[in-house]
């Protein structure tokens, strides 16, 4: 029984209709390194790396062990069962709003609010992930607490009282190979739509950001962990960090795996949402909005 979603039988029509999306001269991207970032000697980058980090390699490794067994279950079976006591609704794939190519997403995830580990994964695997939600979650604040020296906020103030694990949550993703001829995204062009985010990657590679107006390949190290600046953090900031886009593109051979901890504030008189379908949706109104404004793809 196959464990990837049907995505190439579902979202057949689509491909269909959009035969050039994404050839070889547009994703042959230039290939940069991100600057590595020392806890020691910070400086300003909308998307850096981080070593030194304080989260042992080892506790990460048996989350990405974890994750890859839960992918590896039949799909069927983490479309309407709990596995590893996660339920169904912490599962999506695709996009299934999609109208066109350039919004579909070609990935499957798990979303864990971290409000409700202790509810939605079982007592094996309930330490890990908190300890690795935790751990990431002192990174974000030491991180916003640096950053925010810039804007006053010594102590990252703005980010204790307004991200905490009731507008925070993992998200555990799996890119399964794409054969479709002119590729796809594993995940559309988006900012985020939180404060900040702290990724966990293998070494497959596909992370591309915006940068100077072309999209530039994101080298894997395997000592670094990504973070990135949040559309809230921009905001907050009054536009001093950036908030950049940046996109997925899915890989033909080798399926990709990564762990993304989002530090989600709750904006002042706004009950919480949804995130994941907060961030699906800006999503869709970002591609809708790049296809209103131009008529040729600019992806390169």
């Amino acid at each position: 029984m196959d464990s990837n979603p049907p995505l190439s039988s579902t979202y057949k029509t689509l491909f269909a209709n959009h035969p050039q999306l994404l050839d070889p001269s547009r994703i042959g991207a230039a290939e940069c390194n991100l600057p590595i970032i020392d806890l020691r000697d910070l400086t300003k980058w909308g998307f850096f790396q981080v070593i030194n980090y304080g989260i042992s390699h080892d506790l990460l490794f048996q989350l990405r062990k974890f994750q890859i067994n839960l992918f590896r279950e039949p799909f069927e079976k983490k479309k309407k069962e709990k596995l590893l006591e996660l339920a169904p609704e912490n599962y999506c794939w695709g996009t299934p709003s999609a109208t066109n190519v350039e919004q579909l997403s070609w990935s499957e995830a798990y979303h864990i609010p971290l409000n409700s580990i202790s509810e939605s994964v079982g007592d094996n695997m309930r330490k890990i992930i908190q300890d690795v939600s935790n751990s990431m979650s002192r990174l974000a604040h030491e991180m916003a607490s640096i950053l925010g020296a810039e804007l006053g906020d010594m102590n990252g103030n703005y980010m204790k009282q307004n991200c905490t694990c009731n507008t925070c949550y993992l998200r555990l993703n799996h890119y399964p190979p794409c054969q479709e001829p002119n590729g796809a995204f594993g995940l559309a062009p988006h900012t985020d739509s939180d404060f900040l985010t702290v990724l966990y990657q293998d070494q497959i590679g596909g992370l591309q950001l915006m940068k100077e107006g072309r999209w530039v390949n994101v080298r894997p190290n395997p000592r670094a962990l990504i973070i990135n600046i949040g559309d809230l953090f921009q905001a907050w900031s009054n536009n001093l960090y950036k908030s950049v886009k940046h996109r997925v593109v899915a890989n033909s051979r080798f399926e990709r795996f990564s762990v993304a901890h989002l530090s989600e504030g709750e904006p002042p008189g706004l009950e919480p949402e949804n995130l994941f379908e907060q961030e699906e949706e800006k999503r869709r109104s970002e591609t809708q909005a790049n296809n209103q404004h131009k008529t040729t793809p600019t992806y390169i």
